[in-house]
């Protein structure tokens, strides 16, 4: 299966689909950790990306286009998280998935309220050397500051601070909005609430797109 997930930052894509990949051995491709690891390893696109990733933008189009073709035609499946971001990618993934006799099997959109997401972003930090994730407020590390698991120093990103958030909501109206209606337009959009505990968000998107996970 190809299976899009959708839905603006913070509305816990990221968190469900790693979930669904354990239990059913998809692969998941995250533009957002394949970039970070592009930043951390200290490629040239990674440097180039990192600017714009600081400042709550999105990476241009090419990049993150010749990167997820790569792993598109996995034949253990895939679930993307935060791909496509725009019309033209849409369109471009299309080719690519036509080219290899493929298409996309569902899109699922998450859908949170404005407020709910804010709060979540805020609230966020990530270990700098082995990426755990935190919440400050509901799942904060032991020691201040302090990775639980490795020792390494937990940090709010960039992306996660108030004006880049401010940024990310307005560039995801603008420019990601659109391709919801794109594959709405072809009967392929599942709507999720996703709201409540990571276990009842799992449910509805495994009853959504069919899996019995």
């Amino acid at each position: 299966m190809r299976i899009i997930l959708m839905g603006p930052p913070g509305a816990g894509k990221g968190t469900q689909a790693r979930r669904l990949s354990e239990s059913t051995g998809m692969k998941h491709l995250s533009t957002g950790d394949l970039l970070r690891a592009e930043v951390t390893a200290g490629s040239e696109l990674g440097l180039l990306a990192k600017g714009f990733m600081d400042r709550g933008e999105y990476v241009p189009d090419s990049h993150i286009i010749s990167m997820i073709h790569k792993s598109i035609a996995d034949p253990a499946g895939v679930l993307l998280d935060g791909f496509p971001r725009t019309v033209v990618q849409a369109e471009s993934l299309d080719e690519s998935l036509e080219n290899a006799g493929l298409g996309i099997d569902k899109v699922v959109h998450f859908a949170v309220d404005t407020d709910e997401l804010v709060n979540r972003l805020s609230s966020r930090a990530v270990c700098s050397d082995c990426q755990t994730p935190y919440n400050l407020v509901s799942d904060a590390p032991s020691k201040e500051g302090v990775c639980d698991k490795c020792g390494g120093l937990v940090i709010v990103r960039e992306d996660d601070k108030p004006e880049a958030i401010k940024t990310r909501m307005c560039v995801y109206e603008e420019q990601t909005a659109p391709v919801l209606d794109y594959y709405r337009s072809r009967g392929e959009v599942s709507e999720i609430i996703a709201t409540g505990t990571p276990d009842s968000v799992f449910e509805k998107l495994s009853q959504a797109i069919g899996s019995g996970v």
